[in-house]
């Protein structure tokens, strides 16, 4: 390696920046890490903190048998500073790994600043020199005149979806006579709150929702949203039940004031350590902040609450990565150049996370000479690499982990299968990592 390529840019300070920038500092490379904000904000950002957390405080399952909880296993294993800070400022939340946000960004930002191989520049980046090894991980709200400059590097024109927040309600403006703890899987769980519906009062916020004032794309905008984000509006609009089968599921509850299961309910997460606030589970929404207010009203435990948060709308923006992007994540004629996070199509914290390490170790390797091999595609890893850099006809579309795009064993009898995935994806990584000698 040159002493010249000893330093390496990394753009962006969220999760798979953060990731990126830890990974080559730990490995004696000086990193500079640029974040525009606080200089200039998004419209989804509140804070300068690196690693603020926007959509949701949820980095979803723990557990080792799903998908989600594989990817976690194998980025601990390539120790992630993201899960390190999350299990740290974690808050109750079932199975799944929820965080109070504020702690969560003020730990990975002392982490970083503390780091004396970091340099953190507070400034937007517009303009990418094709020399200078560098990792672009400005996520989806890349700032215009960065993402029209790799548009024009890469040939290839910007792709939108639309993703929405939840609102977060103050605890205290909770009527608590009319909710009560519990969790669908675990019982004697407090780790939710729960505000049940009975049919009429379903029915009734139903139509409110289908009816109300909604925020409307511009009309050169084309409002496309990702399925596993879609706004509750949206999903009430496919069907007068479906919400009762979606967020408002009210399967494994019982009511202890009427002892029997509520007709629908809307879960509560705690947002941070103190539980003095509350996130909407799978509310994410773009009705008008008047609406919201006066709708979600209607839910007899929220008829008095106070909004420290509404829910909102923002674009997100991503390329078509098997078009451009190599298997190392390093743009196709600019070897020296990386993508990680939701500009290459993934969709997810975790998943946004872990490819900050592998573009890392990407650029790690053709700084040393080396070919990166791809994880296998029985891996959470490698099945989401694979995933967004195999050429494919249609166009690429965002993606989170799931057992769908892991290669699964075949030939196997269905009561093993998952055993049997199991194994071979621990077995497959672990020998993936060793293949990594001298990199990891």
């Amino acid at each position: 390696m040159k002493k010249t390529d000893r330093k390496v840019r990394v753009i962006g300070g969220g999760l798979a920046g953060v990731e990126a920038a830890r990974f080559l500092s730990d490995r004696g490379l000086l990193v500079e890490l640029f974040e525009m904000r606080p200089v200039r904000s998004t419209p989804a950002h509140k804070t300068g903190l690196l690693g603020e957390l926007v959509c949701s405080n949820s980095l979803k399952g723990t557990d080792p048998q799903t998908a989600h909880g594989l990817l976690k296993k194998e980025i601990s294993r390539l120790n992630s500073l993201v899960l390190r800070a999350a299990r740290e400022t974690s808050v109750p939340a079932g199975k799944a790994l929820a965080v109070d946000r504020e702690s969560f960004a003020a730990a990975i930002t002392r982490e970083i600043e503390s780091d004396e191989r970091i340099q953190v520049v507070r400034r937007e980046v517009c303009e990418i020199d094709p020399h200078t090894p560098t990792i672009v991980a400005t996520g989806p709200l890349t700032s215009d005149a960065l993402a029209a400059r790799l548009a024009d590097m890469l040939g290839s024109e910007r792709l939108f979806f639309y993703d929405a927040v939840s609102p977060i309600v103050d605890g205290q403006s909770i009527d608590m006579s009319r909710a009560f703890f519990g969790s669908r899987w675990e019982e004697g769980s407090t780790d939710y709150l729960n505000c049940p519906l009975e049919r009429d009062e379903y029915d009734r916020f139903v139509r409110a929702l289908l009816e109300a004032d909604r925020v409307q794309a511009h009309a050169f905008e084309d409002a496309r949203f990702f399925d596993a984000c879609l706004p509750v509006e949206v999903i009430a609009g496919r069907g007068s039940e479906s919400l009762r089968y979606g967020p408002m599921r009210p399967v494994g509850m019982v009511d202890p004031s009427s002892g029997r299961r509520p007709y629908a309910v809307l879960q509560l997460r705690r947002e941070n350590l103190k539980g003095d606030a509350y996130n909407m589970v799978g509310f994410q929404t773009r009705l008008t902040y008047p609406e919201q207010k006066r709708i979600f009203s209607l839910i007899p435990a929220l008829s008095r609450a106070v909004f420290h948060r509404y829910g909102s709308i923002h674009r997100n923006t991503y390329f078509d990565s098997p078009r451009v992007l190599n298997r190392d994540l390093s743009l196709k004629g600019y070897p020296r150049i990386f993508l990680a996070g939701q500009l290459t199509g993934v969709e997810g914290y975790v998943e946004s996370a872990s490819t900050g390490i592998y573009a890392a170790i990407g650029l790690l390797s053709g700084l040393r000479g080396r070919d990166l091999p791809v994880p296998p595609a029985d891996t959470a890893l490698g099945a989401l690499i694979q995933y967004i850099t195999e050429p494919r006809e249609d166009r690429l579309q965002p993606s989170n982990i799931n057992f769908g795009i892991m290669e699964a064993p075949v030939n196997i009898p269905k009561k093993r299968r998952k055993e049997i995935r199991l194994e071979r994806e621990a077995m497959s990584f672990e020998n993936w990592c060793h293949s990594l000698s001298g990199l990891i």
